[in-house]
């Protein structure tokens, strides 16, 4: 899959995602409704490769960022790059992760997540983060501003860390014989916990 793939791939994922997240109760639901009303006409906008309509979805002076800091200004230039985008990426499939959903203001509404798109010939997905930007114009929820940034999923570590305080050399010195001796030390990148083991036996057993 080509780098341009990438560009687009959170804005699907942004919109689409809309039909799944939870909006807290005291959210307003005519917002709630707009907002999936909006991710469902995307997603068949998409799926039919109507750039025009796809672009549509931004608020006139709309930009995006993409993930070389690469702007684009404006509904023209979202629709003219979608054009080369459907040109050039068939049966692309997304899957998408909403971290947050927030209505900071009546209208404006903030979303923050995770995509992963999946190509056609079954190649490892590509992840990016992003952020948009909803607002409420002329009674319309459109997109104002959309970044994307790099992802980098997290490691071992984070799961780990609860382990931490048993890093070190331990020692157990039974009744018996036997002396056990066990160390452990972290993995180089920290995201494994490397451990080694051994008996010795007392010299005045």
């Amino acid at each position: 899959m080509n780098k341009r793939s990438l560009i687009f791939l959170f804005l699907f994922a942004a919109l689409s995602s809309l039909c799944t997240f939870n909006i807290r109760a005291d959210e307003p639901q005519v917002s709630q409704a707009a907002l999936i009303k909006n991710a469902q006409a995307f997603t068949e906008a998409f799926e039919k490769a109507d750039a025009k309509a796809v672009a549509a979805f931004w608020a006139e002076d709309g930009d995006y960022v993409d993930l070389d800091g690469r702007q684009l200004q404006g509904r023209s230039a979202i629709e003219n790059a979608f054009k080369d985008f459907f040109a050039e990426n068939k049966g692309l499939k997304l899957r998408i992760d909403v971290k947050s959903v927030r209505f900071v203001a009546p209208e404006t509404a903030i979303e923050d997540g995770i995509t992963s798109a999946i190509p056609p010939d079954g190649a490892p997905p590509s992840q990016s983060r992003y952020s948009n930007v909803h607002v409420k114009k002329d009674g319309q929820w459109v997109l104002l501003s959309v970044r994307e940034a790099p992802y980098t999923p997290p490691g071992n570590h984070e799961h780990l860390r609860g382990l931490e305080w048993a890093i070190g050399e331990w020692v157990d010195e039974g009744e018996g014989p036997e002396v056990d001796h066990a160390t452990f030390e972290w993995a180089p990148e920290n995201n494994f916990i490397i451990s080694t083991q051994d008996a010795t036996v007392r010299e005045s057993w």
